[in-house]
């Protein structure tokens, strides 16, 4: 056992730090309505002192947590995930959920191209959008290869794509409203575009209860399109860094063992093998997971940083944000003539 004290003694307090900091962010945003996940950057990013300190208590720990915690969260995000439930939504709508998410992504790619940014930041960005917003970003972190950039880019797409889903929470109900859709059509307009899960179901039942399960189905269909689409990229990157010298990063696995977890769990929910309460606590525990290591996410990046970015790298989130809407709302338009 002295392994695991020897573990507990190099990684404790820094995780026990995120878990206070994540706790912290889940109290905000049960008093006040601000997203969690925004709360958990935020607070992190003051403490980013915390990470900085290389003979500290916490950097190793910060380290850990924002890596291994990451990806046992996104793992457990399979639970969710049923065959059954997304058959009941017709291969008409799933068609152009799936077609949105492989659109944006290949947008996104076009966008940093034309924006001289590198394909990593337009992969990030594009796939963040397309599939879960900040769950996405982190699981596409974790298996892109690293540079200097890196952990700037990932805070700034974790940022943007929280601010930009509370606003779409807010805005996209009114639009609904406003061209008199009915249940369906709202409900697959608001899960086929906003980017993280809570924010969809807080727009979907502020509609109806209706448009609330149909918005929630949707982005079920999105969030199931993480693991292949995790797959599909690390193959390419996998190539790619095997032919080239443009990065210094180690090549990913070519199957990831979280994406091996997420796979595994979601078949198993598919076959009825994991109970109803099992599954609500697993999918309970993932956004637990994902929200303590988005604070030491936050921890290991200063604010200074994510300012760097520049205008350009807005511009280019806001527009995939802006070309998933429109695309889904198209699709969903055509399908109802």
């Amino acid at each position: 056992m002295s392994w695991a004290r020897s573990f507990v003694r190099k990684n404790g307090h820094g995780f026990l730090v995120s878990v206070v900091v994540a706790a912290a962010a889940q109290f905000l945003s049960e008093h006040y309505g601000a997203p969690a996940m925004l709360m958990a950057l935020l607070l992190g990013i003051a403490f980013h002192f915390l990470a900085e300190d290389d003979e500290g208590d916490c950097k190793a720990g910060i380290e850990f947590t924002a890596r291994t915690v990451l990806r046992f969260g996104v793992a457990l995000l399979g639970a969710r995930i049923s065959v059954e439930l997304m058959v009941g939504l017709g291969p008409q709508l799933i068609a152009v959920v799936i077609f949105g998410v492989i659109l944006t992504i290949l947008f996104g790619l076009l966008g940093a191209r034309l924006l001289g940014r590198g394909w990593r930041f337009g992969i990030l960005t594009g796939g963040s959008v397309a599939i879960c917003g900040a769950s996405a970003a982190m699981a596409l972190s974790a298996i892109l290869p690293k540079n200097e950039h890196s952990e700037r880019n990932l805070i700034f797409t974790v940022l943007s794509v929280t601010v930009l889903s509370t606003v779409a929470m807010i805005a996209y109900p009114i639009l609904t409203e406003t061209f008199a859709f009915d249940y369906e059509v709202s409900g697959v307009f608001l899960g086929g575009t906003i980017h993280d899960v809570a924010q969809v179901v807080g727009a979907g039942f502020s509609v109806s209860d209706e448009t609330g399960e149909v918005a929630t189905l949707v982005k079920l269909i999105r969030v199931a399109m993480l693991a292949p689409v995790v797959l599909i990229i690390s193959v390419l990157v996998r190539r790619h860094a095997e032919f080239s010298d443009e990065d210094e990063g180690k090549r990913p696995p070519i199957l990831p063992m979280f994406v091996v977890g997420f796979l595994i769990f979601a078949i198993l929910n598919s076959l009825g093998l994991i109970p109803a309460v099992v599954s609500e606590g697993m999918a309970n525990l993932s956004r637990w997971a994902l929200l303590v290591s988005i604070a030491a996410v936050g921890m290991k990046t200063s604010l200074k940083r994510i300012l760097d970015v520049g205008g350009q790298a807005i511009a280019l989130i806001v527009a995939e944000t802006v070309f998933i809407a429109l695309f889904v709302l198209a699709g969903v338009y055509f399908l109802h003539m």
